[in-house]
Order: structure tokens, then C-alpha cells, then sequence
């Protein structure tokens, strides 16, 4: 329309401009703000995720003696759900970023929070749990009970414990495959979340904000382990079967090797929780407003004209992954993330078992320590490190040498771990003999010995007591005690002829219920262990958001989301995988005390060789990153000849291009 009183349009292109700036930037600060109600609702997944994820991590002792299973075993059910993951995630992360990228999204987080919850079902179909143990009680039907006193009588009631044994009857439920289903039905539901979040981040974000947004992200989302592990530490120290049993009659502690908390309570609590943060996904929009970084697939004119078949999209598929996987700065950086990725996975599953076998700590009082001292270092890393990529505008080089930087000062702090250890617990017969302090190595002839040979001890029985002389025994038989004194917890044993042999008077030869305590240590060490991993995961942390950075950045615009994809596959199969289970079976040849069923068959280890344990754990996690750290040098190495090469080629083309001598026409070029 033309102005009254002048030319016929003279003034309609500026009122246009005018007009289209306007659209621009009400559709700009409309972008701004959808997309952070997008990374709220996206962390508030990212947090419940991870959340359930450290609580997983720290029921794995718990999960072990309940079930009655190997660590390898378990690290099977760890394990799974990165299975469950690599189903789909090749085909999600593609697919799935041609579509309503935030209700695939949502569609994943309502799955898993159904298999977090299928994960505590094994609790409710189970018998309850029960253990043996000397100190018996009128009222108490849920627990094995043995007079493991030395006394004529204890080898016949041995005896008929073992023939009232009925094929299956005593045998454990192998109901842990439930657990392992559910967490298989997590990983398939967890495969949407980073690569479509990060791309659409990366999508509508302006480049200097994306790396601080998606620092955010984790930063918000790091908070969930605070919690898991705190929840882990809860349920711990709650009794398996809170509700249904006398807590009077439980004679064990959370510091013996036997019990079991509630672990199933977590899952119940998390799996809720998953279920409610899906719910706002299925309300966002499938694109946000035009926005000048936004791929012409994500475009809303676009995407209303035409939507891509699945037969069209199924067909660039191959190209596409041709096209990555030929892509060699990429393949390094993916070889060089799955080494360090199986230390990753090995350090972050075993560090509350490792901390407890050790220093001889509670589950309940590891847990707690773990989400409080190192959680917000990692947090703080994590938004520190995004904070870093905007205000210093780092470019791929720049982000790829913070990132390796970070990871060898991280390297650096660990050191000083192989000196932080405890020297085995004494229990006659597994680590020093029944007359001295030499280490036994023929364990299972050992155990028995001239004080307590005529007992007629059970082999599958585990009761620890501490007798005066400071030394464990495998139980109050093979303690050689013939009398008690008090019930319950209380219960003192008289008369062990296995103490009195120390050297020990006949007044100064009882045992009580228990292990013997650690020395004291043994507790300082622990804090420090815990001080020095905060500082390297603090550390650490800082190059977080340049690694999914670098992933993003080394491939073209339209692969993104594929390369997230992929690396997250093979980081799974290659690593997160594998990496469990194969550890798992190395902690278990470092066990020095298997516990036995009754009807026959080897249940949960009781006791570990700390000092094996602790160079394996440390020596093979050191030795995996040091070897990760060499090869992502390579990378950088090769990013920074692209840089070379790119900058190159752009001044050749600037040379190339034609010399105009008239200033006004240089002008109107520029």
C-alpha cells in the first residue's frame, strides 16, 4: 500500500524492511523462549535419568546378595542396559530427527520409566529373604537358623537341613532376569534423549550459546545422582523386607556382609518420577520458529508442505552413514572415546563396592559419601566448562585440546590412589591362619583345624564373630564356642577353644556377632580417597560439554544427530557393555570367601582380597585411560591439520578472486 501524498510505492519496500525486522525478531525472542522451556523440560529428564541411573550403581552390592549371584552376573544386569540401548539408537537417532523430535523424546522417558518400575518386581513375586544364623529366635520364621555352637548336636541338625533339601526348594530364584529385562526396556527408552536433545539444542541455538546451553543441560541433569545416591543410601539401611518382618529380629547389621536393604523402594520411587518428566514432551512443538541456524528439514513452511516418507528417509540412511564413517577425524575420535569410555564404565559401577570392600564401609554410608562429595563437583565442572566455551568462543581445535587437557590433569590427581589401601580383614582360616598372622594360601583345607574339627561346622555357613583376641571367624562353630549367653544381636559366645588357642584364658575366649572392626585408618584414608576423587572429578568435568562438542563439530550440519548416534552406539557395544561384565569376572577371582547355599551351589562372595582388588581396579582403570588419552592426541592432531588445511584453502581463494582498482566497486563487493 502507498503513502497518501507521494509516489505510488515509494515508501512500501522500507515499510516492508520494517515490518519483515519486526517478524524477526518477535519469531527470535519466540525461538529464545521456547527452546529454554525445551531444555528445562529436557533437563528435568536428563535428572531423573540420572538419578535412576546412580541409584542403579548403588544397589549393585545389594542386588548381588540377594539374588545370590557372582559380580559377574550382576555386571550382566548393569550392562543391559546399554543393550537395550544399542537396539535402537542408530535408527532413533536418525529417524527419529526427521519427525516430532520432543514426542519421541517423550515416548522414550514413559519407557523408561515402565521398565524402572519392572525392575521391582522381582520383590513382590519372591519369598522373603532369609540368611543363617546363630542367634536364633523363638518368633523368627523368616530366617535359616543353625545352634552353630560346637556341640554334638550341630552336625545332625546340619545333617537334616541338607537332607529336607527338595530339588529347586533351596535353589535361588533366578528372578534377576526381571531385573535385567527392565533395565533393557531403560536403555531402549534412554536412546532418544541425547542425540535428538543435543541436535535440536544445537539446531535452534545460536553457535556461542549451544555449548553453554548443553553445559546447562548436564549441569541441571548431574544433580540426579545427589539424589539417586542418596535415595541408595536410604534403602540401604532399610531392611530388605521392611513391613513384613520384626526389625527386633533381624540379627544382622548394614555392615555385614549379608544384609540386603530395600532395594527394590528406589526403583518404585524413580520409576514414578521418570513417568511424570515424560509428560510434558507430548505438549512441545515439533519445530520452533524460524531461527537462521534452524536445517531446512526443521523448517515449519517446510514441514507442512511436505513430510518425508519413511521409504525417502530409509533411503539417504545409507549414504549418510557411509558418509560418517569415512570420515576419518571421526573413526579416531570414536576408537579413542570407547578406550576411555570402558574405564569410564568400570570406575563408575565398582566404586561403591570397591570403597566398601576397602575401607570397610556400609553401603548404606558409601552411597551418601559418593552422591555428597561427588556430585557437585561435577556439576560445577560441567556448567564451568560450558561457561568456558562462550566466553572464550573456543573453535573445534580449541575445544578438542581443553578436553584432552582436562582429562590428563583428571589422570594426574588419581595417582595417589594405589597408596590409599587397608590390609585384609584377619579371619582364621581365610586370611591368616587359626595360630599366627601368615596368609593362608590353601583356603578351603584351612578352615577347619584341630580346635574345631570335631564341630561338624557347615561348609555354606557364614556368621561371622569376633572373638577377644581381635581375629574373625567364619561362625560361632568354627570359633569353637560351646555355649551362649544373651539373644538377639546381644548374643555373646562362650568357650571358644579357637581363641583360647591365641593364647587366651578360658575367661577371656568369648565371641561376639560380627566381624572385628578395621583399623581406625582405614576411615581417614577413606575420606581422603573421597577428597582426591572429587578434585579429579571436578577436573575432569571441565571438558565435558568440548567432548559432545567435538562430536558435533567434526562431521557435516545434517549428520549430527547420526553421529551422536553412533558414537553413543559403539560407546555402548564396545564399552559400557562389556566392561562390566568382564570386571565383574576379575573381582570375582579375587575372592577369598565364596558363600555357599545350602542345597549346594556357590552364591554371593562374603569376603575379597583387598590388596588384589585394589591394583586391578585402579591399575586397569589408569591403564585404559592412559591409552584412550594417546589416541585422542592423535585425533586433535589430525583436527588441527584440517584447521591448517581449511585456512589455506580459504586464502587461496581470497588470492584467486579478481582485483577491482575502483574504490566504489570494491565498496558495492563488500
Amino acid at each position: 500500500m502507498a503513502v497518501e501524498g507521494s509516489p505510488e510505492g515509494f515508501f512500501e519496500p522500507r515499510l516492508m524492511e520494517d515490518s519483515d525486522s519486526n517478524k524477526k525478531t518477535s519469531q527470535a525472542k519466540c525461538c529464545s523462549s521456547s527452546l529454554k522451556i525445551f531444555i528445562g523440560v529436557l533437563a528435568f529428564c536428563y535428572f531423573s535419568k540420572s538419578l535412576t541411573g546412580a541409584y542403579t550403581k548403588s544397589t549393585i552390592t545389594q542386588i548381588e546378595r540377594r539374588f545370590e549371584i557372582p559380580s559377574s552376573t550382576v555386571g550382566i544386569i548393569d550392562g543391559s542396559f546399554e543393550m537395550g540401548n544399542l537396539l535402537v539408537i542408530t535408527v532413533v537417532s536418525y529417524f527419529g530427527a526427521k519427525f516430532h523430535r520432543p514426542k519421541i523424546i517423550g515416548a522414550g522417558v514413559l519407557l523408561m520409566g515402565i521398565g524402572t518400575l519392572v525392575m521391582a518386581l522381582p520383590h513382590f513375586i519372591m519369598d522373603r529373604y532369609k540368611y543363617d544364623t546363630a542367634a536364633a529366635h523363638t518368633n523368627d520364621v523368616d530366617n535359616f537358623t543353625v545352634r552353630s555352637t560346637c556341640s554334638s548336636d550341630t552336625q545332625n541338625t546340619v545333617q537334616q537341613l541338607v537332607s529336607g533339601c527338595q530339588k529347586g526348594e533351596e535353589e535361588s530364584s533366578p528372578t534377576w532376569v526381571i531385573v535385567l529385562l527392565g533395565n533393557i526396556i531403560r536403555g531402549i527408552g534412554e536412546a532418544s534423549i541425547g542425540p535428538l536433545g543435543m541436535s535440536f539444542i544445537d539446531d535452534y541455538a545460536h553457535p556461542e550459546n549451544s555449548a553453554f546451553y548443553i553445559g546447562c543441560l548436564h549441569t541441571l541433569g548431574v544433580i540426579g545422582p545427589i539424589f539417586g545416591y542418596s535415595l541408595g543410601s536410604l534403602c540401604a539401611i532399610i531392611y530388605v523386607d521392611i513391613g513384613f518382618v520384626n526389625r527386633e529380629s533381624v540379627t544382622i547389621t548394614p555392615q555385614d556382609s549379608r544384609w540386603v536393604g530395600a532395594w527394590w523402594l528406589g526403583y518404585v520411587v524413580s520409576g514414578l518420577l521418570t513417568l511424570l518428566a515424560a509428560l510434558p514432551l507430548w505438549f512441545l512443538p515439533r519445530a520452533l520458529p524460524e531461527n537462521p541456524q534452524t536445517y531446512e528439514i526443521d523448517n515449519p513452511s517446510k514441514q507442512h508442505k511436505h513430510t518425508p516418507s519413511i521409504t525417502e528417509i530409509a533411503k539417504d540412511f545409507g549414504p549418510s552413514l557411509k558418509r560418517l564413517l569415512t570420515n576419518k577425524i571421526y573413526l579416531l575420535y570414536l576408537v579413542s572415546n570407547v578406550v576411555v569410555f570402558n574405564a569410564f564404565a568400570i570406575f563408575i559401577t565398582y566404586t561403591p563396592k570397591y570403597l566398601e570392600q576397602q575401607f570397610g564401609q556400609s553401603a548404606s554410608k558409601t552411597n551418601f559419601l559418593i552422591g555428597v562429595t561427588s556430585i557437585p563437583p561435577v556439576a560445577l565442572g560441567m556448567f564451568l566448562s560450558g561457561w568456558i566455551m562462550k566466553r572464550f568462543k573456543l573453535d573445534l581445535l580449541g575445544s578438542a585440546r581443553m578436553s584432552f587437557f582436562t582429562a590428563i590433569a583428571a589422570l594426574f590427581i588419581t595417582i595417589p590412589y594405589f597408596a590409599l589401601s587397608c590390609e585384609n580383614t584377619d579371619v582364621a582360616g581365610v586370611t591368616v591362619p587359626y595360630q599366627g598372622s601368615v596368609e593362608v594360601h590353601n583356603i578351603s583345607s584351612d578352615a577347619l583345624t584341630s580346635c574345631n574339627a570335631d564341630c561338624g561346622c557347615p561348609d555354606f555357613q557364614w556368621d561371622p564373630v569376633c572373638g577377644q583376641n581381635g581375629v574373625t571367624y567364619i561362625s560361632p562353630c568354627h570359633a569353637g564356642c560351646s555355649s551362649t549367653r544373651g539373644t538377639g544381636q546381644n548374643m555373646t559366645f562362650q568357650d571358644c577353644a579357637c581363641v583360647q588357642s591365641w593364647g587366651m584364658s578360658a575367661d577371656n575366649s568369648s565371641a561376639v556377632l560380627g566381624q572385628c572392626s578395621r583399623e581406625s585408618r582405614c576411615t581417614r584414608m577413606f575420606y581422603i580417597y573421597l577428597a582426591l576423587q572429587s578434585l579429579a572429578f571436578f577436573v575432569y568435568c571441565l571438558g565435558t560439554v568440548p567432548f559432545f562438542i567435538i562430536s558435533l563439530r567434526i562431521v557435516d550440519p545434517e549428520l549430527k544427530s547420526l553421529s551422536m548416534g553412533v558414537l553413543l552406539l559403539v560407546l555402548r557395544v564396545l564399552g559400557g557393555i562389556p566392561a562390566p561384565i568382564y570386571f565383574g569376572a576379575l573381582i570375582d577371582s579375587t575372592c577369598v570367601k565364596w558363600g555357599l547355599k545350602k542345597c549346594g551351589g556357590r552364591g554371593a562372595c562374603r569376603m575379597y582380597d583387598t590388596e588384589t582388588l585394589r591394583f586391578l581396579f585402579l591399575g586397569l582403570v589408569s591403564c585404559l585411560r592412559v591409552l584412550g588419552y594417546i589416541l585422542l592426541w592423535g585425533a586433535i592432531t589430525q583436527i588441527n591439520r584440517k584447521v591448517q588445511n581449511d585456512k589455506r584453502m580459504s586464502k587461496d581463494k581470497e588470492l584467486q578472486e579478481p582485483v577491482l582498482f575502483d574504490p566504489e566497486q570494491q565498496k558495492t563487493l563488500k
